[in-house]
């Protein structure tokens, strides 16, 4: 009687544990919105929705790698996989597209990523180059690079706007401005380049790209040359993506230069060109006009938070 009694009370704690090992927790959303557990999901479709971020995380794993490295002193690997997460912030953008995995939770965890990638490793790599003869220098130079980085971002996530045109990033895009740094950096990898008034090229390079990723000036996305859609279009990007790969073999610092200057330098050619190119190719070959958006820090005042019959928006 005893041992059944013992067994009979021991049988509670396990059908208590069974039940809360079948018990599947759901996620809530502070928002109200609906939020789906991945393990309600079948396999097939857990690799849909988490291929983007497997991506994401290769990018994160590269500009956090490349921090250590560029302290060690070991610039040129540094930069090397900081290329390497540029094509890892490319392709989890594409991949999303591709198979229709686009989330807000994808957006969030892609800028955490750039931050790593495109904010914290330049401004490490600016840092320690410039550390050993200018270090007041080297500090201003990378908090610079890394505020500009994290104001960029926020600002991203921040306006999002479904309806805008995605041909055309407001500021400049952080991959494309850490590209800037790692080319200088690249190229000027030599020993002579790394004593004298030399060294501070990198700082005062970066200063550009970092006060343009805070900007209002538009830039291109080359978001159908990333993602196409056409025959045409797929002949294109295979083809630059050979001529991008060959040239990085045969000269990797003189390409880089070249991607990275000749991409900043789109903003003012669009900008001198857009009369010519409205007039040759018609309106939808230019940017369409910006609209007021509300203020990242406040909100809009006056006559814009009206309607035309004065009443409030």
């Amino acid at each position: 009687m005893v041992e059944e009694a013992v067994t009979a009370d021991d049988s509670v704690p396990r059908r208590r544990r069974r039940l809360l090992r079948r018990r599947r927790f759901r996620i809530a959303s502070q928002s109200g919105a609906e939020v789906v557990s991945l393990r309600q999901l079948p396999t097939k479709e857990k690799l849909r929705v988490t291929a983007p971020s497997m991506f994401t995380a290769a990018n994160m794993a590269c500009g956090f790698s490349a921090v250590p490295l560029a302290f060690n002193h070991h610039s040129h690997w540094a930069a090397v996989l900081m290329i390497l997460a540029i094509v890892m912030d490319i392709c989890d953008g594409a991949v999303a597209r591709l198979v229709g995995a686009t989330s807000p939770f994808g957006v969030q965890l892609d800028s955490l990523a750039d931050l790593i990638s495109f904010g914290l490793a330049p401004a490490v790599l600016v840092y320690t180059w410039v550390l050993p003869e200018w270090p007041v220098i080297a500090w201003c130079a990378a908090y610079l690079w890394l505020a500009c980085a994290a104001f960029r971002l926020a600002r991203f996530n921040f306006t999002i706007d479904p309806t805008a045109d995605k041909r055309y990033f407001v500021g400049m895009p952080s991959p494309g401005a850490a590209a800037v740094v790692i080319a200088t950096v690249a190229a000027l990898d030599t020993p002579d380049m790394r004593v004298g008034p030399e060294i501070l090229l990198p700082a005062c390079v970066s200063v550009v790209p970092a006060l343009l990723m805070v900007s209002t000036v538009r830039f291109r996305s080359f978001r159908d040359l990333v993602s196409p859609r056409t025959r045409q279009a797929r002949i294109t990007t295979g083809l630059v993506g050979v001529g991008l790969v060959v040239g990085l073999i045969v000269a990797p610092a003189v390409t880089l230069l070249v991607v990275a200057y000749a991409y900043v330098l789109t903003a003012p050619v669009g900008a001198l060109t857009r009369p010519l190119r409205a007039r040759i190719f018609g309106p939808a070959s230019v940017a369409p006009p910006r609209q007021r958006q509300q203020s990242v820090f406040l909100p809009i005042t006056g006559d814009d938070t009206e309607d035309d019959d004065g009443q409030p928006l």
